[in-house]
């Protein structure tokens, strides 16, 4: 008999979240602001367009990206076909979790030589490594639908995770706030220092639920037999999971244009402190916190495929609306008000909707493949991010006023046909399958 699967479970497992949500809003937010423009680690690599238009930071990130989504599926077909008897999932989440951190922080200390050549060199190295051990959150997802072993315990585990990576992106934007209190060590090493900070309490929360929960005194799963390769081919051939995938990936493409542009709208745009992020994103995070239950609720009763596509087109309005802001703060109190609509809903329903169909996909073929499904998502939605970071970086080139709405503007015709596209997804089908089989 396995023990069940308690609220109190879920929300161990979710720190793990908080902890890796950190670290990549880390990256996500200030890696392109502290090192281009006017950033105070800009002249250690080399800025400018290098290639068709294209920059180092931007060519980087990129490259990152696509590495970190072929080391995925890599990661997800080792873990699924585990036979350690600590568990498929936990014993990946361990090796990785420090390393993780570490890599984190060094990457905005250690390009610190004067030739910017040498610089670039580390900055693609740390990047590099960042996303290799990023792969935490590969067996950290496919834990989802295996902890999520019910319809309440799936919405509530993507419920409990969603907060936790609001929370740890909201923390990830107090740095220069967090810097402020170590101003003796300068303006570049007090931003370090937080950064260092900030990733030590992000390895910890990493490490909660790696050593507190005993993945065997819950889980008991026949390991798969079918390679990184054969599995993630099958993931790729199931109709559903394509359809989903189609609208997820460009959805991060556009999010991924809006994080990386938020400190340079306050900037730029607004013309305020970057200070002022901290404030939008807990703006952000308090609209969103005060919509969870309401959409856990009618998740339940209207199923999230609606829900989902309501949030596309709502921040289809957010980012029209960021591309016609002007200065002033109260620009981004409005904004970040209203983006925390869509970010309760596409922060809870699409890693639900990737159990779903994950549990479908195991009713109908005979085998366990959740880590796969999870590592095919973040294949394809990094690929969307990867792309999104070359654009970002390539059109804000000229650092203009009109460069940065551009972003806003792309990022609006993308959610406009993730929307779309995620109608193609035959959620009813899914489910039914889901339902006889429960019946059984």
């Amino acid at each position: 008999m396995k023990k069940p699967i308690t609220n109190k479970v879920l929300w161990i497992f979710a720190v793990g979240q908080f902890g890796w949500s950190l670290l990549a809003g880390l990256i996500s937010n200030w890696l392109v602001f502290y090192y281009t423009g006017d950033g105070i680690l800009a002249g250690k690599i080399t800025q400018g367009p290098v290639f068709l238009g294209l920059t180092i930071i931007g060519l980087i990130t990129a490259f990152g990206r696509i590495f970190d989504a072929v080391t995925d599926p890599m990661i997800a077909g080792m873990s699924d076909r585990s036979k350690n008897p600590k568990g498929r999932r936990i014993p990946f989440m361990r090796v990785a979790s420090i390393p993780f951190a570490l890599v984190t922080a060094l990457i905005f200390i250690l390009p610190s030589f004067t030739s910017v050549v040498i610089n670039d060199v580390i900055l693609f190295i740390g990047l590099v490594l960042f996303y290799l051990f990023m792969t935490y959150c590969t067996p950290y997802n496919a834990l989802i639908p295996e902890l999520g072993n019910t319809q309440k315990n799936r919405v509530n585990v993507s419920t409990y995770i969603s907060l936790t990576y609001i929370l740890g992106l909201s923390i990830s934007y107090l740095v220069p706030n967090v810097a402020g209190l170590f101003s003796f060590a300068g303006k570049a090493g007090s931003i370090r220092i937080a950064i260092g900070v900030m990733a030590l309490i992000a390895a910890v929360c990493m490490m909660i639920p790696a050593f507190l929960i005993k993945e065997s005194d819950y889980i008991d799963v026949k390991p798969s037999e079918t390679d990184s390769m054969q599995s993630l081919f099958k993931t790729f051939k199931n109709g559903q999971f394509r359809r989903f995938v189609y609208s997820d990936v460009i959805y991060f493409f556009a999010v991924t244009l809006f994080q990386t542009g938020l400190a340079f709208y306050v900037t730029k745009l607004m013309n305020v402190s970057d200070s002022n992020t901290f404030m939008l994103s807990v703006i952000m995070t308090v609209s969103s916190l005060l919509l969870y239950l309401p959409v856990n609720k009618l998740a339940q009763k209207t199923g999230k495929k609606v829900l989902v596509i309501f949030g596309f087109f709502f921040y289809t309005g957010v980012f029209v609306l960021t591309s016609m802001c002007g200065e002033g703060i109260i620009w981004g109190y409005i904004i970040a008000a209203l983006a925390g609509i869509p970010m309760a809903i596409l922060g809870i329903l699409p890693q639900a909707i990737v159990a779903d169909i994950s549990e479908a996909d195991a009713i109908e073929t005979g085998e366990k493949r959740e880590g796969m499904f999870f590592a095919a998502r973040t294949f394809a939605f990094k690929l969307g991010q990867a792309v999104s970071l070359l654009v970002f970086t390539s059109v804000t080139a000229a650092d203009t006023k009109a460069s940065y709405r551009a972003t806003a503007i792309i990022a609006a015709v993308c959610c406009t046909v993730g929307a779309l596209l995620l109608m193609l997804y035959n959620e009813k089908k899914v489910m039914e399958k889901i339902s006889v089989n429960a019946k059984d």
